[in-house]
């Protein structure tokens, strides 16, 4: 692996200075049933907050990830190509190779700490999940989220997993001192969907009752509808479907997403599109015969269709913009704008 590769910028795509030296790798697997053949690669990072490209579509600046590579194994991932910076195959090395910074806590209170840092929002499972299954064992998210905490510094997070419901309380106290956003993925409702698709997430359903928990603790949050599968989960009984459970959960907000195929994705999701639909091949070829996004009027169509559905069911689409601060409801305060959501996937 060329461990020396992996870099602050090489997270993005480009070269620099590198983030940590081989010697400081130690790699290990478990023998237990949810880790059951995956190997985590530990390593001491040099920097944790990453800077996004300046032509990134993305709606922030910095980044944090304290996991490269995920075992949501989901087949669409658009973060595979970045296995690639280390020689690791971008398929099954992708779900299986984790890349962990155990020093991702005290590195991001010391950088956090820096007279250099402004306090700027940080965003993070935008790469990777920050909450994936070995988010279970090696917990670096409470130290994330206490040195956010105590800095003051507004965050946000997009997020598959259940596992965020363990950190309530740290969300709770980050949101009465901080701008904070949470997020939660769920493209489609479609349980053979999601059993082929998203193998290695929580149910659609499960990360329903997460955006529920956390409404009824004070902390809205939004729902990426992320991706819309062309052919696959884009019918409007499908849409109407997935739009209609997501307001169910009592979500602030709803933006739809289609799918898009980079380079690294889109190998791997055309071959599982290969072996379950091979029928629609053809159609995925022609769709996305321009590059890595679906047309704009696929797009456009399938906006606007979960936007009028999320105004049917009480909910609307989001807002443009950051995060806004969410705290606890009081009896004499004046009624809050809708919370935004972020366009990560």
């Amino acid at each position: 692996m060329r461990w020396e590769n992996l870099t602050e910028s090489a997270e993005h795509g480009r070269a620099d200075a590198a983030l940590f030296g081989a010697d400081a790798v130690v790699s290990r697997t478990f023998d237990t049933p949810e880790f059951a053949g995956i190997t985590f690669h530990e390593i001491r990072a040099r920097s944790i907050i990453n800077r996004v490209p300046g032509a990134s579509r993305m709606p922030f600046e910095w980044t944090v990830n304290p996991y490269r590579g995920c075992s949501h194994a989901c087949v669409y991932c658009f973060a595979r190509k970045t296995h690639s910076y280390l020689d690791l195959d971008t398929g099954l090395g992708f779900d299986s190779q984790i890349v962990v910074k155990v020093n991702a806590p005290e590195l991001l209170r010391r950088q956090l700490g820096s007279r250099r840092w402004t306090g700027d929002h940080i965003a993070m499972g935008t790469n990777v999940d920050c909450y994936q299954r070995a988010e279970g064992r090696y917990r670096l998210m409470p130290g994330i989220l206490a040195a956010l905490r105590d800095h003051a510094n507004p965050f946000s997070i997009l997020t598959k997993g259940t596992l965020i419901l363990r950190d309530l309380d740290l969300l709770r106290q980050a949101a009465a001192v901080t701008d904070i956003g949470i997020s939660v993925s769920v493209g489609f409702t479609d349980p053979e969907l999601w059993r082929t698709v998203e193998p290695g997430t929580p149910a659609p359903e499960r990360r329903l009752d997460v955006v529920r928990t956390l409404g009824e603790h004070g902390i809205g949050c939004g729902v990426l509808m992320a991706p819309v599968i062309p052919f696959l989960s884009d019918t409007p009984a499908q849409l109407r479907a997935t739009v209609r459970a997501i307001a169910a959960a009592g979500a602030t907000s709803v933006t739809p997403l289609v799918l898009h195929l980079r380079p690294g994705a889109r190998e791997w999701f055309m071959a599982w599109l290969e072996r379950e639909h091979p029928y629609l091949v053809r159609r995925y070829e022609r769709l996305y015969a321009d590059g890595a996004y679906a047309p704009k009027w696929y797009q456009r169509r399938i906006t606007r269709q979960v936007h009028e559905l999320a105004q049917e069911y009480g909910i609307g689409p989001a807002g443009a913009g950051m995060p806004r601060r969410i705290r606890e409801p009081e009896p004499e305060a004046e009624p809050m704008s809708e919370p935004i959501q972020l366009t990560l996937i």
